[in-house]
């Protein structure tokens, strides 16, 4: 019979429970052996989910306390020098330190976090793994082997999962220069093949091999490496009769089947959802006995899956394959959609019936794999009321908005530019703000503190009236703004004490999105968001953010910035309509993003700040298709951008992706400033300024705040003389990399006073030198 599997369930439970444990052990409130006891419950509680829910294959190693490619630089023993491992099995302080870096006490190591970036175009993080030339691995975490042990001792044969070997290495920087990753294949793959080997010996009969950078564009080296790699990998699963599952996903993989049908594998999953195009191909080149893992179920989105449609493709592959060659899955791994649509209690009923989560996908694979050769009159009903759910959302009144399509249609050229050229504009706002050389600015939230959280609690829970919130957050955007003038920052900003999330704050006050109580899903480690739903067409009814700004600036006599989220980032971060084009959906919600700049702008705020985190990480996975993504991209935040005067100083900020290819169109973008995460990286942005002359000013984040550490004031100086190597001083601002929301007052008070104070010291530095 056909069969059905998954290829990773959400890791973080459905309580947070991991979240919890892990925040309790960095605050050492809890031991490792409590937080190994969390974890395990965790796993074997979805191990059991996923077996009583009659999935025939239960992906193991899935799980990770952080993330799964740190968990494979663990693996591997790919730990760099600076955390002072010295061989055997990594440990969880080691583990951590390379996640989030380690700063005093207790004998800690002040070392910085590896760097971290977007996984492909999701909203995930993962941690980059750091190589250098002559690098040497070793097996130095058993974890797949372990977790696989666990799961089988509870009765469930589980199919571990692996990062492959390739993808690992393409994944990968190396600190050399002239060393590419891929060179060190050779020493790579020994680790693989024993870890293969006790996997065979311990029980398991399929191991799944992801390898997700073959949607991509592959050169030569690539394509080599990967033949070389999974002959090498077949010798070592022969020996034990262990069968691999070569596993793609988020795109296509059409242009690489010539490589792809030539490795020595026994299964393909292909993603069927964002390449459904690719069926006909993969099938015609599929080498006979390999079997096709089928990805049919969305796993990055949360819509319910039409059966009727779906059952009609994975017939026609059971006709050309057959039956025992067929696997029905989700099209990746689940971690990227909530836990169980069961949990919302408050999610409109309308709404809801268009939902599934990772518990409701796992129905409908099993759904599906049963309906598989039945005819009987149990399938056409399912299948009717699923087609009628369909149908609810096709016709909804609530989805559907012409006024709001017709504003978008009737758009003019003059509508996606500012009024005058950047140095023009340039010129009023350095003659309005009077800052000096290298401005000092953060990027927008401050803590959330408890007493923050509880209070936002309170006044939704209806235990304290608007009234007293607001009078709380008055006294709280105050104390806020004595710190920063204190400290000498010269544009300040309110610190958002009334946002829960960047993306959910706006969506909750646009029509046609809808928002979960529990929906969490995983950013990075354990930072997890409840992204919006985007179901319908999107409007601003009133403003969002004047009443916070105006207060802010009422209250000092420094420049306030205000804080929106942009439209490409609004998208991104949320599980965005299917019924029309991204782009559509992107450009109705930068016309109500334009139209609170307005009022902004007519309420007195002179300085805006448009954060695009998520611009890089929507570009398509392969060059071809990034032009006509640009292209709407930035015309979308030049849309939101535009309708304000020249003195009015628009700001973006992005953050944790690889920027250096696309740096043309962030200079098309025309924001006034722009400011990029470069402290993880070291500035390694900088080298794209060798070749490109960037036209507007910049700001080159120096305090990593997605660490716990507090920068030195000279390392952060270090960073900004850096940055005077390759822009001129008087383009330079300074900040941290991204928000301080996520972080404790402890560690942002004497962070933004260092950086400060690195500002000053190279002002004094430069004015010593002119």
């Amino acid at each position: 019979m056909t069969t059905s599997s998954n290829l990773g369930f959400p890791r973080i439970g459905p309580n947070r429970e991991l979240k919890k444990a892990l925040e309790s052990y960095w605050a050492g409130r809890i031991g490792p052996a409590e937080l190994e006891s969390a974890a395990a419950e965790l796993r074997k509680r979805n191990w059991l989910l996923q077996r009583d829910a009659g999935l025939h294959r239960v992906p193991s190693n899935d799980f990770s306390y952080y993330d799964h490619v740190l968990d494979t630089c663990a693996m591997v023993g790919a730990v760099p020098e600076r955390y002072g491992w010295g061989g055997g099995p990594v440990d969880l302080a080691t583990y951590f330190a390379m996640a989030r870096g380690t700063q005093g006490g207790h004998g800690a190591r002040d070392v910085v976090a590896m760097e971290m970036t977007k996984w492909f175009d999701t909203n995930y993080h993962y941690i980059v793994p750091e190589l250098r030339a002559g690098q040497t691995f070793t097996l130095a975490s058993t974890k797949p082997l372990d977790e696989f042990t666990e799961a089988f001792e509870l009765g469930i044969q589980t199919r571990p999962v692996l990062l492959g070997p390739v993808s690992f290495l393409l994944l990968s920087k190396s600190r050399d220069t002239g060393a590419p990753p891929l060179d060190l294949l050779d020493g790579l793959l020994p680790v693989y093949q024993e870890i293969l080997t006790r996997l065979g010996k311990a029980g398991a009969s399929w191991v799944q091999m992801d390898e997700p950078c073959l949607v991509g564009d592959l050169d030569s080296a690539a394509r080599a490496a990967y033949e070389r790699a999974y002959r090498q990998l077949r010798d070592a699963s022969s020996s034990t009769d262990l069968k691999l599952l070569l596993t793609t996903y988020f795109g296509e993989v059409t242009q690489n089947l010539d490589t792809i049908t030539a490795l020595p594998v026994d299964g393909l999953h292909v993603d069927l959802v964002r390449g459904a195009d690719q069926l006909d191909a993969v099938m015609e080149r599929l080498p006979d006995q390999v079997i096709l893992s089928a990805g049919v179920v969305d796993g990055r989105n949360v819509w319910v899956t039409d059966l009727k449609r779906t059952l009609d493709c994975l017939q026609r592959i059971e006709s050309r394959l057959g039956t025992e060659r067929l696997i029905v899955a989700p099209s990746c791994s689940m971690i990227h959609v909530p836990i169980d649509l069961d949990l919302e209690e408050r999610l409109d009923a309308e709404v809801r019936e268009w939902l599934a989560f990772a518990t409701q996908k796992l129905d409908e694979i099993v759904t599906l794999t049963r309906c598989l050769g039945d005819d009987s009159g149990a399938v056409a009903e399912l299948l009717e009321k699923n087609r009628a759910r369909l149908e609810s959302r096709g016709t909804s009144s609530r989805v559907h908005r012409q006024e709001v399509k017709d504003r978008a249609a009737s758009l003019r050229d003059e509508d996606f530019h500012r009024d005058s050229p950047f140095p023009a504009r340039r010129l009023l706002q350095q003659q309005k703000f009077e800052l000096p050389v290298f401005p000092t600015t953060t990027i927008g939230s401050f803590p959330q503190t408890a007493e923050v959280r509880a209070k936002r609690a309170a006044f939704r829970n209806g235990k304290i009236n608007r009234e007293e919130y607001e009078r709380f957050l008055e006294q709280e955007i105050e104390r806020i703004i004595r710190f920063q003038e204190e400290i000498g920052l010269d544009v300040l900003v309110h610190g958002e004490p009334e946002r829960n999330d960047m993306v959910q704050y706006f969506g909750e006050q646009l029509t046609g999105i809808a928002f979960t109580e529990r929906g969490w899903v995983q950013s990075y480690g354990s930072r997890y968001v409840r992204p919006p739903i985007i179901y319908g067409d999107v409007d601003r009814p009133e403003p969002m953010t004047v009443r916070w700004s105006t207060y802010a600036a009422s209250v000092t006599q420094k420049p306030i910035k205000a804080m929106l989220t942009g439209p490409i980032t609004i998208l991104q971060w949320s599980f965005v309509r299917d019924d029309q084009a991204r782009r559509e959906t992107a450009r109705q919600i930068a016309l109500a993003i334009r139209q609170e700049i307005c009022d902004l702008e007519s309420a007195g705020i002179g300085v805006v700040q448009i954060d695009e985190p998520a611009l890089r990480e929507g570009l398509p996975l392969r060059r071809q298709d990034w032009p006509e993504y640009l292209k709407w991209a930035v015309e979308c935040f030049r849309l939101a951008s535009s309708g304000v005067r020249d003195d009015t100083q628009i700001h973006t900020h992005m953050c944790y992706s690889e920027f250096n290819d696309i740096i043309e169109a962030i200079g098309e973008m025309d924001a006034d400033v722009i400011s990029i995460e470069s402290s993880r990286s070291q500035m390694e942005l900088l080298d794209t300024f060798s070749s490109y002359h960037y036209p507007n000013e910049i700001g080159l984040g120096v305090y990593d705040i997605h660490s716990p550490r507090i920068p030195s004031t000279d390392e952060m100086r270090a960073l900004i003389a850096k940055a005077t190597e390759h822009l001129a001083p008087d383009q330079i601002w300074v900040n941290p990399d991204c928000g301080l929301k996520t972080r404790g007052w402890e560690e942002v008070r004497p962070a933004l006073r260092n950086m400060v104070a690195a500002a000053r010291a190279v002002r004094s530095e430069l004015a010593r030198v002119g």
